[in-house]
């Protein structure tokens, strides 16, 4: 009997054992140009089985892979190494090979069937980046012990077996894609790896894949809501479809529930502690984020002098597992992200007495786009280069695409237009992080410390956007 299927792309399918021999044939290569246990490995990768290859034989090796985005542009990829400083490099995107020697994904793989013993526990399997409110990204620092209980956690939460079949279109950089491809193979589920996210190719595989879970971040939710042919598309194999990275929008998710007959469900984590709270898989209760998941604790304190507070009321939410990062890169901000051993989301929120946790409000300045944490000072720094600029402060107003807009109010000392501005950020950072509008005002309100009244600005300018 044939060994089961464990990942397609395209037309090409895997076995375990196939991706197994062609993890053992990369980590034989990356051994031969050097790399060794405790050693980073950058790794800019579109999603595609030579991610998934790549990851396994670092890990193999007992090195740490570093994760970044295929979106960057040089300015951030150049940040991210300087804060990691990993040794090699694998990848299929230009921009990593002009900074470093990099092994090419496209390169042909020898399998081999040499084995390599398990990693340590406590040592590093990955660093992610999660912006901060102070500048460029953050690396999040990952043990195999944590991670391994972030897919534990996911696992349960799905309720995933054997027998699911899931499809992947999320980034591989980004945690939740990186988790369901993990977890995906650890379980045993079948899994399709997209390129990139296609409304049509999504739903034509669901009915040819017979896939069961689906994963959707707002853009995804919304495209489903607004496509004129959704009910020609057999969903029936679908248990549910995951809303993930940002809160449910209701009257799109019951628009797809309607039209499809399929329920929805959310879940709440982050970078830093991946799983945190998840929905029973009965489609109700959408205006939470769930409740805990089992091996994760959650408490409310107050904004103002981090006391514990009482059922329903409104602080900052903050969590404990064995999920948690092991710390920052660069290591200066790792204390700030605790309080007594409690991680700090920066997300302010209630916790009702049933345990249902719900997300109302930002305490830190991020803003999130699909899903991404976008830093404003990190598009503040570009918009202060140019020339005709004097000050300029940046900040998310809600949108239903996606999540949050990015808006940049600028201050200038000669013409500019705003499309020349937007231009100039798209140039230096990620697509995702391109204001939706430059707004011209006369002044940027700040503290006499210097610090940007963010909230008065969004205020006077709410109806303008």
């Amino acid at each position: 009997m044939s060994e089961a299927v464990a990942l397609a792309f395209d037309e090409r399918e895997y076995t375990l054992a196939e991706l197994d021999a062609l993890s053992n044939g990369m980590a034989a290569t990356l051994a031969d140009r050097g790399v060794s246990a405790g050693d980073r490995v950058a790794v800019m990768s579109s999603n595609r089985p030579e991610f998934v290859i790549a990851l396994q034989a670092i890990w193999r090796l007992g090195a740490a892979a570093v994760l970044m985005s295929p979106a960057w542009k040089r300015a951030e990829a150049e940040h991210a190494i300087s804060v990691t400083r990993p040794t090699h490099a694998v990848g299929d995107h230009p921009v990593l090979a002009e900074l470093m020697p990099m092994l090419s994904l496209d390169d042909p793989i020898t399998p081999t069937d040499r084995t390599h013993d398990a990693p340590r526990a406590d040592a590093d399997a990955l660093f992610v980046f999660s912006s901060g409110t102070t500048g460029m990204p953050k690396a999040v620092r990952h043990t195999h012990a944590s991670f391994a209980v972030a897919v534990r956690h996911w696992r349960a939460a799905l309720h995933l077996t054997p027998a699911d079949r899931m499809q992947i279109m999320t980034p591989p950089s980004h945690i939740l894609g990186l988790l369901n491809i993990v977890m995906a193979l650890d379980t045993g589920t079948w899994i399709r790896l997209h390129r990139r996210f296609d409304i049509d190719l999504m739903l034509r595989h669901i009915e040819s894949d017979r896939i069961t879970i689906e994963m959707a971040v707002a853009p995804i939710a919304l495209a489903l809501a607004g496509h004129p042919d959704l009910e020609s598309h057999d969903l029936s194999s679908l248990r549910y479809i995951m809303w993930c990275a940002t809160p449910v929008t209701e009257s799109v998710a019951e628009t797809v529930a309607a039209r499809t007959g399929v329920t929805w469900v959310t879940a709440y984590g982050a970078s830093e502690l991946p799983v945190i709270a998840c929905n029973d898989l009965d489609g109700k209760h959408l205006d939470t984020v769930g409740k805990a998941v089992p091996g994760v604790s959650v408490r409310v304190v107050s904004l103002e002098d981090g006391r514990v507070l009482g059922a329903g009321d409104v602080g900052e939410i903050q969590v404990r597992s064995d999920s948690v990062m092991a710390g920052y890169l660069p290591e200066s901000a790792t204390p700030g992200a605790f309080q007594d051993g409690w991680y700090r989301t920066g997300d302010v929120g209630t916790l009702d007495a049933a345990g249902w946790l719900r997300i109302t409000d930002r305490s830190k300045e991020m803003i999130k786009v699909r899903g991404f944490q976008v830093a404003p000072a990190e598009i503040e720094a570009v918009l202060h280069g140019h020339p005709a600029v004097d000050d300029c402060a940046v900040f998310g107003v809600p949108d239903p695409v996606n999540g949050e807009a990015i808006i940049a109010a600028v201050t200038t000392n000669a013409p500019v237009t705003a499309d020349e501005l937007v231009e100039l950020v798209g140039v230096r950072l990620a697509s995702y992080k391109r204001p939706a509008q430059v707004a011209f005002v006369p002044e940027i309100p700040r503290l006499p410390s210097g610090k940007v009244l963010r909230r008065v600005l969004k205020e006077r300018l709410w109806t303008s956007v």
